[in-house]
């Protein structure tokens, strides 16, 4: 039962992420031709893409191996087994949430390339949302991690790094 949830977890992940938040920006501004277009928008949102793909999967593959669990928890509830060990190494030295950070560099590569306010206010609004996601996530970190998470916190970016 853990193996298919992960599995369904991961699935679901990529699905939603990667493949549905993209198409649905590209239907609200309007099935936009993807090509020609300028250079540099091209170069800039295939580096942002696979910048923020390889951070995400990065993050995954650490989570995984390091913190021998999951990371979707989606508002509170449970869809595959928690983590048992708090993250602050690896990509997570640069951030309490790389996945995420990742995620959203990969929509702003997918903005740059649609070129179009309406997928601007689609990331915006997914940014909001999955802010309130981080927010109820960090209570039960916090719940779960007390004092440990506290200090990872102060040394340690919510999406991007404190210290460059």
């Amino acid at each position: 039962m853990k193996l298919f949830k992960e599995i369904f977890a991961y699935t679901l992940g990529g699905v939603l992420f990667v493949g549905l938040i993209p198409f649905l920006m590209w239907l609200c501004c309007g099935k936009p031709k993807m090509f020609p277009m300028p250079i540099w928008r091209l170069l800039l949102g295939l580096v942002l893409v696979f910048v923020g793909l390889a951070l995400s999967i990065w993050a995954i593959v650490y989570m995984r191996r390091k913190g021998d669990g999951n990371p979707l928890d989606a508002f509170g509830h449970e869809v595959a087994p928690r983590t048992k060990h708090l993250m602050t190494d690896g990509p997570y030295k640069l951030s309490r949430n790389p996945m995420l950070t990742g995620i959203f560099l990969y929509l702003i590569g997918i903005c740059l390339w649609l070129w179009a306010w309406q997928s601007a206010v689609l990331f915006v609004a997914f940014v909001i949302i999955m802010s309130v996601q981080v927010y109820t996530e960090e209570k039960r970190l916090r719940r779960d991690f007390g004092e440990e998470y506290e200090e990872y916190c102060c040394r340690t970016g919510r999406f991007f790094p404190k210290k460059w």
